[in-house]
């Protein structure tokens, strides 16, 4: 985007081992970042606030540059989300957490704050709530035989609470509006004064299918902003991790959308190979999660001497099994009604949020951080990133599919080509404030992690981006038209974290 070349003053190729250089953004300089990004030219990584400031990290499609604005502010900020729809909750957040509010902002409604915080703002200026917080306005609903069904917070089974209105015309579906917000953690809050050590174990934490990718866009911003060098068998070993977690998470969405249309064969076959990766993981290293695996410097715990082999082993499994399940769902003529053309999201609103992973390339969208804004050790590997355009159910399945079989092939030349040697480095203090950014392709899409770090090597300030925030919004998009009795197929397809968006 050269009429915003100016905005961009990150590289891709420096910005993960060089600490951040962010620039101080005027009014002006806020105004045609926006402007780019209501247009397309720029796409927007983040949004999140600070004590006195809001910061914005933009990307150049097609480069690999991006760019850290920081707009220095007491009270008020320009909207972004009235031009750009993408950045309406991540505004409304700051308003809750920080008290900044956005100038001419299209929605003010609270969106993490439910009013049982007992005060307003907790990271800005903490003022006491002496009076209940007003009910939550839901959007009016006006027209002849409308009808709305709240469902949740609280759902059948054991997954996370959210609350989802709908609004039909008989069975069909004329809008969604969700309220989300019920599992907030105070993750920022908690890595204020922490050490990296704690740092790590939080940033882990904040999506439990997610803790290899999490773990790794934290340790990936405190290496930038301390200027780090990591020895070859770290990068090794991240990406081993990493693709285990993608494989097991893919397996278990594929089996839970079919489920959700009543073909529970798949989700018992789906679930045998992830729990097999699961067992596999933890025979590797030492647990089914990987929670632990990855920290700054590199690596805390290398999988076990006969890891090789179990990874092996398991992908000698899934060659032979998964490739029969791939045909019963392609050739089950009722499984396929349900999920050809159902909950089929536009090119353009994936673009316009940025939607990552499976939910963007699914409808078109051509990015994958690994190859796009590459960092190692995938810049020396060799893979595909599947896309498909017809953007429904079943072309979100397919994406899954074909990345599994990409996992596996990663996985191979990962151990074909495992360096040897240390697998971790010292991680000093820094001499003087700083920050990073680190960015990785998780299940679901881009993981973005900023933090700033004290003299000390505490944590000033930190935030953590789940793509969950660009594709929750496009959920209500693609359930309109469709029945209600479709929801879960479509929810399940997109299968966005609860956890890590109300952290």
């Amino acid at each position: 985007m050269p009429q915003h070349r100016d905005l961009i003053d990150i590289s891709a190729g420096s910005f993960r081992t060089e600490p951040l250089r962010e620039r101080n953004a005027t009014a002006e300089m806020w105004a045609r970042a926006t402007t780019a990004l209501a247009s397309g030219s720029a796409v927007m990584l983040g949004l999140w606030g600070d004590t006195n400031a809001v910061r914005m990290t933009l990307h150049a499609p097609g480069t690999r540059h991006i760019g850290v604005l920081r707009f220095e502010t007491m009270d008020s900020f320009p909207s972004v989300g009235r031009q750009h729809p993408a950045a309406q909750r991540l505004e409304r957040s700051i308003v809750d957490l920080y008290g900044l509010v956005p100038h001419e902002a299209p929605d003010t409604r609270p969106w993490l704050d439910h009013g049982k915080w007992g005060i307003i703002t907790p990271l800005g200026i903490a003022v006491s709530r002496d009076a209940p917080a007003v009910g939550y306005s839901f959007l009016p609903v006006e027209g002849e035989s409308l009808h709305q069904v709240p469902v949740g917070p609280v759902h059948a089974g054991i997954i996370e609470p959210g609350h989802f209105r709908f609004t039909a015309q008989g069975e069909t579906v004329v809008r969604l509006e969700e309220r989300l917000g019920y599992v907030h953690k105070g993750i920022d809050g908690l890595m204020r004064g922490a050490d990296v050590a704690r740092g790590t174990e939080l940033a882990s934490r904040v999506s439990g299918d997610s803790t290899v990718a999490y773990g790794w866009a934290f340790a990936q911003a405190v290496e930038a902003a301390l200027g780090l060098e990591l020895p070859p068998r770290a990068h090794h070993v991240r990406a081993l991790a990493a693709e285990l977690e993608r494989l097991a998470n893919h397996f278990g969405d594929i089996g839970a959308i079919c489920n959700d249309a009543a073909f529970a064969i798949m989700l018992a076959h789906c679930s045998v190979l992830r729990e097999k990766t699961l067992r596999t993981a933890d025979a590797a290293f030492g647990h089914r999660l990987m929670r632990g695996v990855i920290a700054p410097g590199g690596i805390a715990r290398d999988f076990a001497s006969d890891g090789h082999a179990a990874i092996e082993a398991l992908c000698r499994d899934i060659h032979s099994a998964f490739p029969p399940l791939v045909e019963l769902y392609d050739n089950t003529a009722s499984l396929l009604d349900r999920t050809v053309g159902t909950g089929q999201l536009a090119p353009d609103l994936a673009t316009a949020f940025g939607a990552g992973g499976f939910v963007g390339r699914a409808c078109g969208r051509d990015f994958d951080t690994r190859r796009d804004l590459p960092y190692a050790p995938y810049h020396d590997l060799n893979f595909a990133v599947p896309l498909r355009t017809e953007g429904d159910v079943n072309a979100r399945i397919w994406i899954r599919i074909e990345e599994v079989h990409q996992s596996l092939d990663l996985i191979a030349q990962l151990l074909a080509n495992m360096p040897a040697g240390p697998a971790s480095t010292d991680v000093p203090k820094p001499k003087a404030p700083v920050s990073g950014l680190g960015l990785v392709e998780g299940f679901r899409g881009d993981i973005l992690a900023w933090i700033s770090l004290n003299e000390d090597g505490t944590i000033a300030a930190s935030h953590l981006r789940d793509p969950s925030w660009f594709q929750w919004p496009l959920l209500e998009s693609v359930i309109e038209g469709n029945i209600i009795a479709d929801f879960p197929l479509c929810n399940k397809s997109f299968n966005c974290s609860y956890s890590g968006h109300d952290l």
